[in-house]
């Protein structure tokens, strides 16, 4: 529904945030209690990104959102210990999707607003740069992902 329905930016922000407490209380939660790694291919960082910024959606109402939703059994905010932002420009993602699948409404949103999205991801490192690994996206798979792992590597999560 999220990927594929139109709404308006409340709801959608409060479906995501729904789906992401699921998922911490039935995936994430569990996982880390058994001292297990979690890898998860968008967390709230992507939220303030896409519907924050690339929306126009109000920060401090998904930082409300975060808090609540975040904040397992009175504890401190939860949050990934790294997040890597696979940094692309615009063009060259909408060139790479163009042949890969029928876009869902995110992926066929114009480049202004990918734009603005890049912006958000920028925006968040700021606040939390130890926990940011930029990639550059816009090169040879290899080159990609030697710096994935050398990000995973200069945090110690890899030997």
């Amino acid at each position: 529904m999220i990927l594929n329905q139109p709404m308006d930016p409340l709801t959608e922000a409060l479906l995501i945030f729904a789906a992401r407490r699921d998922h911490l209380q039935g995936v994430i939660a569990p996982a880390l209690a058994r001292s297990e790694v979690v890898l998860c291919d968008r967390f709230t960082d992507a939220t303030f990104a896409y519907q924050g910024h690339g929306r126009g959606f109000d920060l401090g109402v998904l930082a409300q959102l975060e808090r609540w939703v975040q904040s397992m059994d009175a504890q401190a905010l939860l949050e990934p210990e790294l997040t890597l932002w696979f940094d692309l420009p615009p063009q060259v993602a909408a060139q790479r999707l163009a042949g890969a699948r029928l876009p869902d409404k995110f992926e066929a949103q114009p480049v202004a607003f990918f734009e603005k999205v890049s912006a958000g991801y920028a925006a968040r490192m700021q606040t939390a740069p130890a926990r940011f690994a930029r990639i550059n996206a816009d090169q040879a798979p290899e080159a990609v992902w030697a710096e994935v792992l050398a990000a995973i590597q200069a945090r110690g999560l890899l030997p």
